[in-house]
């Protein structure tokens, strides 16, 4: 399958607003504000920005040019009910950059929406719930074999044609279909509960989603977060998991131009998240141990956690896309169901290396 290659983007702004679109006595008819997070996937061509390396900060930096008008402002003054997939709207209408894949405005950090070229809405609510579990079928000695409990998080993905609506999915009928599941799994110990005898991440999604689809139709994906840093998407024909690490790295890129800040050695915390697609595994119940990731990615880890970028053999420049291209390069021959990295220089601003089928970004 072809490479993809987005370049992302994050800003943020802070604003008041009111929807009128909502039916009359819902809360957010009433002045309210938001920290919103506007959110950009470009796929930029070669020679875009000031110097290759220099796309990122390129991108996030028209971003937010174009989101300035916006911050500590009255939203409504500028965008007639600014519900985040019209924020969505007047950011694509006005950020002159034509390769925009998507575009996405989360109000809270637990709802956005994306919207694509065609006007398809992205729309997705988190939830949480906290629960012990304990997977009977590892091998003995494993320490998920124990009873164990997680804070988890869950968050469902609904896709729409939003033609210009300034809703394409109420949050609030998400949260009212997700509400008696919330109600069964919340406090209680998921092996008990019918249908979760092997409770992974893998199955867990899978058994929302068998209950949800039918009374949210517009349903896309379920994901499921077992911890921050890793958990498992499902669509009701497959299953991806992902595995998020931060690396503390030096770095400096040395294709930026003389007298540029950037060619001189500094550093970031970049977040990386390797995304794997597997069948599943009927008798584990999961497409791949997380505990297995880690420890395959580890030797590659430790190559670039705490140490100058700059230095590494092979590594054409420290820009997120070179390492990018680096990191998939030194996984292939340990992790062949590696099809995606997300690598982040800063939460939201990074590359996004794919060369298997789409999943959802995750929320920043």
């Amino acid at each position: 399958m072809p490479e993809t290659l987005l370049i992302t983007a994050a800003a943020g702004f802070e604003a008041a607003c009111r929807v009128d679109a909502l039916p009359e006595g819902h809360r957010a008819r009433r002045l309210h504000g938001h920290g919103y997070v506007a959110r950009l996937r470009a796929a930029l061509p070669a020679g875009w920005a000031a110097f290759p390396g220099g796309e990122v900060e390129e991108l996030a930096g028209r971003l937010r040019a174009c989101i300035a008008p916006l911050d500590y402002g009255f939203l409504n003054d500028t965008v007639p009910d600014p519900t985040d997939e019209n924020l969505a709207r007047w950011v694509r209408a006005r950020i002159e950059v034509p390769w925009i894949e998507a575009v996405g405005v989360q109000s809270t950090r637990d709802c956005g929406a994306d919207l694509d070229g065609a006007d398809v809405a992205h729309v997705w609510r988190r939830h949480a719930f906290q629960s012990a579990h304990r997977l009977p079928n590892v091998p003995a000695g494993h320490k998920c074999g124990r009873m164990h409990g997680h804070g988890f998080e869950v968050i469902l993905h609904a896709r729409v044609a939003a033609a210009g609506r300034a809703l394409g999915v109420d949050y609030d009928a998400i949260d009212a279909a997700w509400a008696p599941l919330a109600r069964e799994l919340d406090h209680a110990c998921l092996n008990d509960l019918p249908g979760l005898g092997n409770p992974t991440s893998e199955l867990i999604a899978s058994w929302i989603w068998d209950r949800l689809k039918p009374s949210l139709p517009s349903l896309a994906w379920v994901t499921v977060y077992e911890t921050a840093s890793c958990g498992a998407h499902y669509d009701g024909t497959r299953w991806r998991i992902w595995k998020e690490f931060s690396l503390d790295s030096a770095v400096r890129l040395a294709r930026a131009p003389e007298g540029d800040a950037r060619q001189r050695i500094h550093g970031h915390t970049f977040t990386l998240r390797l995304h794997l697609s597997a069948p599943l595994d009927t008798v584990l119940g999961w497409t791949q141990d997380f505990g297995d990731v880690k420890e395959l990615f580890a030797p590659v880890f430790a190559r670039i956690d705490h140490q100058p970028l700059h230095e590494l053999p092979g590594l054409v420049d420290g820009d997120a896309v070179s390492l990018a291209r680096w990191i998939r390069a030194e996984c292939a021959p340990m992790l062949p169901a590696l099809d995606r990295i997300d690598l982040e220089q800063v939460r939201g601003c990074g590359a996004i290396l794919a060369w298997g089928d789409e999943a959802p970004a995750l929320p920043v």
